[in-house]
């Protein structure tokens, strides 16, 4: 491998690329990123019973969220049952919000399943460098689709019991996406944005139960993410030389962001003595390929294309003690990513040579060494339930980059926590069971690069409702943000 040499005039801008979507769905997609970009929660979709205790789920089963997760794990549906899920979110600095009506119903037996469906409206955030038009355009600002966008999503499964207590099911979950929440900020001189595209995830899931409760799971999935972004820019132009009259004109870019996963998932659970422990282990991996990626704003290179595979390597204890029961997760993330340019036309290096059409321009080699930690407790009294928890998720990355126009490279090393509490209560009433979560993430923000030379210092306002990985041009700068969300469920069985 080239010894990379820290060149100090690197004028490249920065080369993004769109990885995993935050998701209810990612027990088993692994989630990398280079700015700690403020997600919303745009899709937490599922109702839960762990999530107000941080999300714990290695050693302790959350029976209302994990047959969306793996789908053999319906099988472990105690009664069949109706479910309603509203949820919204708030990001701080009026960086956009979301609303989202999800319901469906789950069904035991030996033949098992589950389905839902979700309408969800996304308003956009301000933008704070975008331009000033001084009359009216084919698209106003005040014009309802450039506040807002709708999105649909739909969720199956369907399996059986086999003998030997092994259970086998599949799943898709589909997705017609309008809006991307954040996505306006990584075009924050545009005009106007419209956006189009879906999701498809199918997935394999297998149980197994043994003597003394131990219980495995083997999960298998295929994600493609499939958006396309018309951007419309102002630009200005010189009309008439002699007066110098200047007009707007607009001009639209079309961008292709697709992504491909492959994953696989394998986890397990055992009772430990008589006194309420348990333990558990999951080994996760994802392989992504990124065949298009949008052309942001921030970048001047056009639909890099790059690889990504990443790890997850977890342990967790819960213990139940009569009323209140306590977990702990603790994941290890390691992975790596390579993405570059492509010439779109022959480029004439610093030195004079030359780069042919489709060869590399850019090169990124990321390292990963991200951890996880979720912890949390639940106490019951009566017929109702409190939660508390917190989830810290540490990223620390070192990156390789090789301008092979300027003939000069540097290296760059980034690390950040991101802290989540979370709270919770739900209530059984008769035959009725009510959900409340809340919780907030701090250490997130609207990241940018301090640029320097003819580019004047400022921090690009940069917020996306997915998971980034780009190659900073510089130090990375933070405008602090926070992510508010509040999720009720409730569920009624099915006699």
């Amino acid at each position: 491998m080239r010894q990379p040499v820290v060149g100090p005039g690197l004028t490249v801008k920065l080369v993004a690329l769109l990885l995993t979507f935050p998701c209810q769905l990612d027990a088993q997609l692994i989630s990398l990123k280079t700015v700690p970009v403020a997600a919303g929660d745009q899709f937490m979709l599922f109702p839960s019973r762990n999530l107000g205790m941080g999300g714990v789920g290695i050693a302790l089963n959350d029976t209302v969220l994990d047959p969306f997760v793996n789908p053999a794990k319906g099988s472990r549906v105690g009664e069949s049952h109706v479910f309603a899920a509203p949820i919204y979110y708030s990001v701080s600095e009026n960086a956009g919000s979301g609303t989202t009506l999800s319901a469906g119903a789950a069904v035991a037996g030996r033949w098992f399943g589950s389905g839902m469906v979700g309408l969800q409206q996304l308003k956009r955030g301000d933008q704070f460098f975008g331009p000033v038009r001084l009359w009216d355009s084919s698209v106003p600002p005040d014009a309802l689709s450039a506040r807002s966008a709708t999105n649909k999503y739909g969720f199956f499964s369907l399996g059986t019991r086999l003998p030997g207590e092994l259970a086998i099911a599949a799943s898709g979950f589909f997705a017609d996406l309008n809006a991307v929440d954040g996505v306006e900020h990584l075009y924050a001189m545009a005009s106007s944005i419209r956006q189009s595209g879906d999701i498809e995830d199918l997935r394999l899931g297998l149980t197994k139960s043994f003597d003394r409760g131990g219980t495995l799971e083997v999960l298998g999935l295929y994600r493609r993410f499939d958006m396309r972004h018309d951007v419309t820019y102002v630009d200005w132009v010189l009309v008439d030389s002699a007066t110098w009259e200047w007009e707007q004109q607009d001009r639209t870019e079309v961008n292709l962001d697709k992504t491909n996963t492959w994953g696989g998932h394998v986890g397990y659970q055992q009772p430990v003595g008589e006194n309420g422990w348990r333990v558990g282990g999951i080994l996760t991996g994802n392989w992504k390929s990124h065949p298009k990626i949008p052309n942001y704003e921030i970048m001047n290179i056009p639909r890099d294309p790059g690889n990504s595979v990443a790890f997850d390597l977890g342990v967790g204890i819960a213990k139940a003690v009569g009323p209140t029961t306590f977990g702990i997760d603790v994941v290890y993330q390691p992975g790596s990513s390579d993405t570059w340019a492509l010439a779109e036309e022959a480029v004439e290096t610093a030195s004079g040579d030359s780069i042919p059409a489709g060869e590399k321009t850019v090169e990124n080699e990321f390292s990963f060494s991200n951890a996880l930690v979720n912890l949390g407790l639940t106490r019951e009294i009566g017929p109702a339930a409190l939660q508390l928890g917190l989830s810290l998720h540490t990223y620390d990355y070192h990156l390789d980059q090789w301008d092979h126009v300027a003939e000069e490279s540097r290296r760059q090393d980034e690390e950040w926590v991101e802290w989540v509490p979370s709270w919770g209560a739900r209530v059984r009433l008769g035959d009725l069971e009510l959900r409340y979560t809340g919780r907030v993430t701090t250490g997130t923000g609207r990241p940018g690069v301090a640029w320097t030379g003819a580019v004047a210092d400022r921090a690009m306002d940069f917020a996306a409702a997915n998971d980034i990985l780009l190659a900073p041009s510089g130090p990375l700068t933070l405008q602090d943000v926070t992510v508010l969300t509040h999720q009720f469920s409730l569920s009624i069985p099915l006699r």
